[in-house]
Parts: C-alpha cells; sequence; structure tokens
C-alpha cells in the first residue's frame, strides 16, 4: 500500500512559500556558501562509482544554482539532465551555468540540460520519466518528507534508482544549544531521522532502500563567521520561529553562548549530521488476475509514514 495523496497541512504550505523567497534572496551570494553542497555532492557521488546505471535522463531534486547537474554532464554525458528548484532565482542561476559552458556541449555533442520551477511534493513530470532522481542537500527543507519521497518513486521508471543526501537531526546541534540559552523559541530546523526517511521509502513503494549516516565538523573563528555561514547555508522554515530581526541584547547573549563553546583548539565547532540514501524502483509484481502481490515483510509498513 502507498501513501494516499492528500493537500500539504497549512504549515507545510507556509513552509514552501518562505523557503522560495528565502533562497531567492541567497542566490545572489550562494557560491560563499556553495562549499559545503560541493564536498557532500562529491561523497554522494563516489557512491555511484560502484553501481552499473546509464540512465538517459536525469532528475536533480533541488538543483540550486546547477553544480550537479554539470557535475553529471561529466559522468553522463549521453543523458538529459533536468534541473527543479523552488526558488526561481536558483533556477535562474542554474540556467546561465548551462549557457556559460554551451560550447563544451557542441564539441562533445553531448545532450543540454533543462531546469524548471516547482515544488517538490508536486513535481510536472509524467510517470515513469526519469532513469536517476539525484537530490543533494534539499529534502530536509521540507517538513513533509512524506509528501516528497512517493513523487520521487512516481517519476522514476522501473529499474531506476533514488539518490539524496539530507540533514539529520544532530545539526547544528551546538547553535541549537547556545540558542537555548538565550530564549526558547526554535531557531533552526529539525530534520527527519535516517531510519524515519528509510520507513518513507518503503511505503513509498521501493525496494530495500540503505540509508547511512556520517558527521561532519565545521570550526569557526568567530561565533560572527559561524552565524554568517549558517545564514548562507538556510533559514529556519518552522512557522513557529520567532518573527522579525533579532536584536542586539539577544544576539550578543547568543554570541557570548558560542563563546562558551570554544575549544581547546580556539575554534567553535559546528555539526553537520549527513543523512544519504538509495532506492530502486523495481517492477510491481502481479498474479495472473493483475493483483498486486505484497511481500510478507512488508505487511504493516505500508500506508502514510508518521
Amino acid at each position: 500500500m502507498k501513501p494516499s495523496a492528500a493537500p500539504p497541512t497549512p504549515s507545510a504550505a507556509f513552509s514552501a512559500r518562505f523557503l522560495r523567497t528565502a533562497f531567492d534572496r541567497r542566490a545572489p551570494n550562494w557560491p560563499q556558501a556553495d562549499f559545503l553542497m560541493r564536498e557532500v555532492a562529491s561523497r554522494l557521488a563516489s557512491r555511484l562509482d560502484y553501481i552499473k546505471l546509464k540512465p538517459t535522463r536525469v532528475l536533480d531534486a533541488g538543483c540550486g544554482t546547477g553544480g550537479d547537474l554539470l557535475s553529471f554532464g561529466e559522468r553522463y554525458p549521453e543523458a538529459y539532465r533536468v534541473g527543479l528548484d523552488a526558488s526561481l532565482a536558483m533556477v535562474k542561476a542554474a540556467a546561465a551555468a548551462g549557457a556559460a559552458t554551451g560550447w563544451r556541449r557542441l564539441l562533445r555533442s553531448a545532450p543540454p540540460y533543462g531546469v524548471v520551477q516547482a515544488d517538490f511534493s508536486a513535481l510536472p513530470f509524467a510517470p515513469r520519466t526519469f532513469d536517476l532522481v539525484w537530490s543533494n542537500l534539499a529534502l530536509h527543507w521540507y517538513r513533509e518528507p512524506h509528501r516528497v519521497i512517493p513523487e520521487w518513486h512516481r517519476v522514476l521508471g522501473n529499474d531506476g534508482l533514488l539518490m539524496f543526501s539530507a540533514y539529520g537531526p544532530d545539526t547544528l546541534r551546538e547553535l541549537r544549544a547556545a540558542w537555548a540559552e538565550v530564549d526558547d523559541a526554535p531557531h533552526a530546523l529539525e530534520p527527519t531521522d535516517m531510519h524515519d526517511l528509510g520507513d518513507m521509502m518503503v511505503a513509498s513503494g521501493f525496494d530495500t532502500p540503505v540509508t547511512d549516516m556520517e558527521r561532519l565538523t565545521l570550526t569557526f573563528e568567530t561565533p560572527d563567521t559561524l552565524l554568517r555561514d549558517v545564514r548562507l547555508l538556510g533559514v529556519n522554515p518552522r512557522p513557529e520561529r520567532r518573527r522579525g530581526l533579532t536584536g542586539r541584547a539577544r544576539l550578543a547573549a547568543l554570541r557570548a553562548a558560542l563563546e562558551r563553546q570554544r575549544g581547546a583548539d580556539g575554534t567553535i565547532a559546528l555539526t553537520f549530521e549527513l543523512v544519504y540514501g538509495h532506492a530502486w524502483k523495481i517492477p510491481e509484481k502481479t498474479d495472473a488476475a493483475g493483483n498486486a502481490v505484497v511481500r510478507l515483510q512488508d505487511i504493516g509498513r505500508g500506508g502514510r509514514p508518521r
């Protein structure tokens, strides 16, 4: 049984609108924050080295300014690539990046890539359009990932592959601890646990999904450089967050709390928990009468993930 379709909750709809606006504003300065995206993309892509896959159509869900679209042009030069992002400014930047490399495409006769602005939970593509769905550090921005993963399954063809990375719950734990010393308001996203994401993949129809996790620690010389990079990397999409600008007194208290976290080496650490997942879409098994065949181990795991 697959998750039933339902309209997004009001909080999810609010977050989607907020994220579009927020990342539109960040697009011009994205190269300053893209270092983490590139590092994680490299780690995720290294797993493709061990997978026999020759896709003809690739979807990059959450393409940002197009870094992964360009990389896939090197890895799969015969594949048509489609980049999708909720932010129009990011999509425009990705399109410009593709145009800037047009001369290389002409020399190699490689297919170009296209870009589209759309919501992850309502992909504007027909079923079984893609052979590979790739998403690098994007899923965690959605408050209801159980509405996104079924869409990835829908647009994948049989024997298609899903690969994604996302932040895990320990991400920004030091910053959350510092904020907890200042007030009780939520100031950071709370990503979904990797085991829950694995359950969502099973419930969406993916076969034998694999998830694993690693932690990456960045260090900063001052609280201000830490806060600057956090602002560049993302936003707080929670509708219950505190509105308006952070006052001077609260910001000073936050800086002081971060200073108290300074380590023996003189730097302030910030943790990013990285979740990796991949799964295959296999043809649905049916009996002679056309009824779906469900494996015994999947009974009780269907329905909408909680």
